[in-house]
């Protein structure tokens, strides 16, 4: 009997421990599922951030829309309809954001792409920008009169050799946003070179964009992205309007976390903007701005950052070194085109840039053909060779082990550097190029791929 109690007494104690152990394990799970968002998946590195920033976001897009519409015109029905696809936009893409780290590769902040957002179509401008791009005349009249004139005529008919996947789009569509920090995150390139004019400024074809800085940092910040900018040669350019032009970015944009800021030699973190045809302005004109003794300097201030001049021909060096720029970059994506763009100058360009403590940024591109808006400028086209083209560019690029190589283009549609995807499309009087016999993304996997290659390189020269 004795031993049947003390039996009965530790079954008894047995499960109220056991009772308790499974109370204890209920209680623990349920405060993890109070922790974490009802959407974000367990274990998911983006899942516990993403509510506040779609809070936050959905709020800047909401004010960036009546924005532009106040400025367009637009009526409500535009209004209306702007605003429900940019939150519906991000609300559906939260899903694909969650795996963000699991499906895509790690952005590398050494590769820098060009970026365009000067595009428009009528759902969200009111009318084609740039689609639409008339046909350049020869500056040679008797040249000139053997080439049709004219401009395109959307959406059958664009200013491009090659057809993008998403259609005439216009760069103030949310879903286009997004879509194009989605594939240049695939490509794993790290840093957006955003095209940029003052505001209320823009090239000749197209019209401001300044507003839709705020929308590009966003999306890129999503997406692990930075933003620098890409100064255009606006007019009356110079340094009393660039050191204007500059406060006013760092002023307005500098605190975005999307903001680039290049980490140099001395350790110290700077922004980083590239200068479209620096040549243009005279060497002594930039040393007011870029030099310490300068009458307009820039260096030593809060505002002070990195310049990185073009380089077209080889006497740019000496100019670019006496201006006081931090670096050169080469842009055009025609190997042969100019002094600055032929490979086989890149070597000796280096080993200047490295002499007189310079930047040397090369710039790779998949190939160049712009017969759409210049139909005489055949000479200058660049056969992609199914991709051989840019995998050469970029072999001839490591060569030179830069500290940072640039893409020309992300989205160049004129001049046929875009890495975006084009797809296959025939029209009644025009068959347009494309990536056959490769998929539409095929110059993004070949970005990734080098950026890759890159990587591991630049593990061997550091060492």
């Amino acid at each position: 009997i004795l031993n049947y109690d003390i039996m009965a007494r530790f079954r008894r104690r047995t499960c109220i421990i056991l009772l308790l152990f499974i109370l204890f394990i209920c209680s623990i799970m349920m405060a993890l599922k109070t922790l974490r968002p009802d959407r974000a998946g367990f274990g998911d590195p983006f899942g516990l951030g993403l509510l506040p920033e779609l809070q936050q976001r959905t709020v800047l897009l909401d004010s960036k829309q009546n924005l532009l519409n106040r400025a367009q015109g637009d009526t409500v029905t535009r209004v209306s309809n702007l605003h429900s696809i940019a939150v519906n936009t991000m609300k559906a893409s939260m899903s694909s954001v969650k795996k963000l780290e699991e499906e895509l590769s790690s952005p590398n902040y050494n590769f820098h792409i060009f970026y365009y957002t000067w595009y428009g179509n009528p759902q969200f401008d009111g009318k084609y920008i740039h689609w639409n791009h008339p046909l350049l005349p020869h500056w040679d009249p008797k040249i000139a009169n053997n080439y049709p004139k004219g401009r395109h005529n959307p959406p059958e008919d664009i200013g491009a050799n090659f057809y993008p996947e998403l259609g005439s789009y216009s760069s103030k569509d949310p879903t286009v946003i997004e879509a194009h920090m989605k594939q240049m995150r695939s490509a794993s390139t790290g840093v957006i070179v955003l095209s940029w004019y003052p505001p209320g400024m823009a090239d000749e074809n197209g019209e401001p964009t300044d507003n839709l800085v705020p929308v590009v940092l966003d999306y890129a910040h999503k997406y692990n992205l930075k933003v620098a900018f890409h100064i255009e040669p606006y007019k009356d350019r110079d340094d009393r309007s660039m050191y204007h032009n500059v406060k006013y970015i760092i002023d307005k944009y500098g605190s975005h976390p999307a903001f680039y800021r290049h980490k140099t030699s001395t350790g110290r973190l700077l922004p980083m903007f590239y200068i479209y045809d620096s040549y243009v302005t005279i060497p002594e004109i930039w040393a007011n701005l870029l030099t310490v003794s300068g009458s307009q300097s820039i260096r030593n201030t809060p505002y002070d950052s990195l310049f990185i001049a073009l380089l077209v021909e080889e006497r740019h060096k000496h100019d670019i070194h006496r201006s006081g720029f931090d670096g050169m970059y080469t842009y055009f994506a025609t190997n042969g085109f100019s002094y600055g763009s032929s490979h086989h100058n890149w070597a000796s360009l280096k080993a200047f840039c490295d002499s007189n403590n310079l930047m040397f940024i090369p710039s790779v591109g998949p190939g160049y053909i712009d017969t759409s808006i210049r139909p005489w400028n055949n000479h200058n086209t660049r056969n992609r060779v199914n991709g051989k083209y840019y995998e050469t560019a970029f072999s001839a690029a490591l060569l030179v082990r830069p500290e940072i190589i640039s893409i020309t283009s992300f989205n160049e549609w004129h001049e046929g550097t875009q890495i975006e995807k084009a797809v296959p499309k025939r029209t009644g009087q025009m068959v347009y190029l494309d990536y056959k016999p490769h998929k539409p993304n095929v110059y993004l996997e070949l970005t990734q791929k080098w950026s890759e290659k890159y990587r591991k390189e630049q593990e061997q020269w550091l060492m």
